[in-house]
């Protein structure tokens, strides 16, 4: 099996490394869709209780809590899967589960970082405009600084392979592919000048 996990600051570019994946058919794992279901087990709106669910999650089960819960979606996502063994992995955020990944799998994990700077991180997310505080520089800031002192900085530094995402869209996606072993076929998205795409 070949796992390639992504890691970045909001607007770096891992939602739309997660669409190039999928336009290839590989299967995408999303971090956070394990806290959003247990929130919604426990009769909660993901929306409102996301970032507190993660911590209970982590208090109630260990740090790893949310890598250890993802480790079974990503095996059945690869025995799903009709294009082969390779499955992303969207979102890992602390040095924790990057460490439980590569327990699990070994030499067949690779972390890829995706880097963008703070300035057009911030005009990506603007634009998304996915809620009001994606419009506010300082709460963007701050929102990278707790991702930072969560342990994602640390889990950038450990990556594998690093996307430097400052060019246009098409080249980033290009990259995308490289690291992903595909070649771009007729399903992919179309090329658009905007380096961000949605910006995740």
């Amino acid at each position: 099996m070949n796992v390639i996990g992504t890691v970045g600051l909001p607007g770096s570019g891992k939602g739309e490394a997660a669409n190039v994946a999928e336009a290839a058919g590989i299967p995408v794992v999303v971090m956070g869709d394990v806290i959003r279901a247990e929130c919604r087990r426990r009769g909660l709106d993901p929306a409102e209780h996301h970032g507190r669910m993660a911590g209970t999650l982590r208090e109630e089960e260990g740090d790893d809590a949310i890598a250890a819960r993802t480790l079974p979606r990503i095996r059945e996502a690869a025995a799903e899967s009709d294009r082969g063994d390779t499955v992303l992995v969207d979102g890992l955020r602390s040095t924790v589960e990057l460490d439980r990944f590569r327990e699990a799998f070994g030499d067949d994990f690779t972390l890829v970082a995706i880097r963008a700077p703070f300035e057009l991180r911030a005009e990506r997310l603007g634009e998304r405009g996915r809620d009001d505080s994606d419009s506010d520089l300082e709460a963007l800031r701050e929102r990278d600084d707790r991702e930072i002192e969560l342990g994602l900085g640390e889990t950038l530094e450990r990556a594998d392979v690093e996307i430097d995402n400052t060019d246009s869209l098409a080249a980033f996606r290009e990259r995308v592919r490289e690291v992903l072993g595909v070649e771009r076929e007729a399903g992919d998205p179309a090329e658009t000048p905007n380096a961000g795409g949605d910006g995740a």
